[in-house]
This record gives structure tokens, C-alpha cells and sequence, in this order.
């Protein structure tokens, strides 16, 4: 990477989407795996290639970059849309990947109509409330922040709206997804002001990590081809 006076700092999610990118920040010029390992249970530390990194839940991670703390992140759509920062996203990582659905009991689903009542449990108020607003409904929002596939077990909510993987839990709880709401994948967020200041490293960044997402999906393509031809 170019040498800078002024370090670049990464707002850096804790867990699982962390472990997913570590492979492509480390293909871009950022060894995050070796500095992890040499810092322990620190916070913030330096990165072998003279940048900085905050490691934060991956919900703080819009609210660091969009102040100013850190100049570049990685976030969820999920997160981006529900919070609605004045950020700039220059790449899809294409990590994290699920969708954000709403689920109802198998054995109670809604008939949705305009200006019907319905009770929505969610962490995702904001995205929740655009959803059924668009369909002309107006729902009384629940925001929960731990499980909310009890929710409708219990009588506290007819609906949820909420991230699916695999929608195994949803299953589990006799929970039906019935429908997509949108796509969700972690992207690169960037401060439009540290655009400004710190152009070179961050234009190196998004070229160098643009450059690691397409040598991964060439790569992941080359495997289903080979895997297909041996069947």
C-alpha cells in the first residue's frame, strides 16, 4: 500500500462477517489475522501495512465511519438501510449473505390487506415500517432485540421481519417465510469527508479490494464448473 502521514482507520465488525472478510482485506494489502492475533482482547491497534483498526459490534460499525472516527467499515445492507447514514458504499463484499424476510406461524398466517391491523416484532423497525407501508398497511412496530422468532409463539406479534439464513430457526419454531423483503450482503463504507482527505489510500483501497472480490468470484465460479464437470 502507498506510505501515508495520516493512517487510515478501519471500523472493523465483530464475529462472524469479520472472519469472512479477513481473506479479502488480507488479498487487498491488510493482514488483519496477524494483528489480531498479536493484539489480544485490544480494541484498537495498528495493521502491519501502517493503517489503524477499531473493532466494534457490528451494528456501531455506520456510526463510527459516519463521524469521522474511522474513515472506512464494513457493514451489513441490513444495517445500512435500517439506520440510513450518510455514507458512501463503493463495494459489495459479497460476504454475510442472507435476506431479510418476513415470517409468520405456519398454522396463523395473515391475510394482508390495506388498513388491516397487524402486530410486527422486529430488530429492524425502521425497514419493517417502509415494507408495510408500501403495501398500505399501517402495523404496530415491536422492536425486540433478542429473539424475536418467539414472538409470535407467545400472542406478542403476528409477524416478524428479520434476518434468514437458512431459515432453519424459523422452521424449529414452526415459523413460515412468506416473504423476501430484500438481499443482504456486507459492503465497504467509506466517510464522504475522509473521501476527500485521505482520496489516495482510499481510492487504493476500494481498487484493491474490488480487485479481491472479483479474483474470489472467478475463483468460486472455476470450482461449481469443475464440480459440475466430475458429476
Amino acid at each position: 500500500m502507498t506510505p501515508v502521514s495520516e493512517p487510515l482507520i478501519f471500523a472493523l465488525p465483530k464475529g462472524r462477517i469479520l472472519e469472512q472478510a479477513t481473506p479479502l482485506l488480507a488479498a487487498a494489502g491488510f493482514d488483519i489475522a496477524a494483528a489480531l492475533a498479536a493484539v489480544g482482547r485490544k480494541l484498537r491497534f495498528e495493521l502491519p501495512c501502517g493503517a489503524r483498526a477499531l473493532l466494534v459490534k457490528p451494528v456501531d460499525v455506520p456510526t463510527y465511519v459516519e463521524h469521522g472516527i474511522a474513515d472506512v467499515g464494513i457493514a451489513g445492507l441490513d444495517t445500512l438501510l435500517e439506520q440510513g447514514r450518510d455514507l458512501y458504499e463503493p463495494v459489495d463484499l459479497g460476504i454475510g449473505r442472507c435476506r431479510m424476510s418476513v415470517a409468520a406461524p405456519v398454522d396463523r398466517p395473515a391475510d394482508l390487506r390495506r388498513g388491516m391491523t397487524l402486530r410486527v416484532a422486529t430488530k429492524y423497525p425502521r425497514c419493517a415500517l417502509r415494507h408495510y407501508r408500501a403495501k398500505g398497511i399501517q402495523p404496530e412496530i415491536i422492536p425486540l432485540f433478542g429473539s424475536v422468532e418467539l414472538a409470535p409463539i407467545t400472542g406478542l406479534a403476528d409477524q416478524i421481519v428479520d434476518l434468514v439464513e437458512s431459515g432453519e430457526t424459523l422452521r424449529q419454531n414452526r415459523l413460515a417465510e412468506i416473504e423476501t423483503i430484500f438481499e443482504v450482503s456486507s459492503r465497504l463504507v467509506v466517510n464522504p469527508a475522509s473521501l476527500r482527505l485521505k482520496q489516495p489510500q482510499i481510492s487504493e483501497t476500494i481498487t484493491a479490494l474490488r480487485r479481491a472480490v472479483e479474483r474470489r468470484a472467478r475463483a468460486e465460479a472455476s470450482m461449481n464448473t469443475t464440480k459440475a464437470a466430475s458429476r
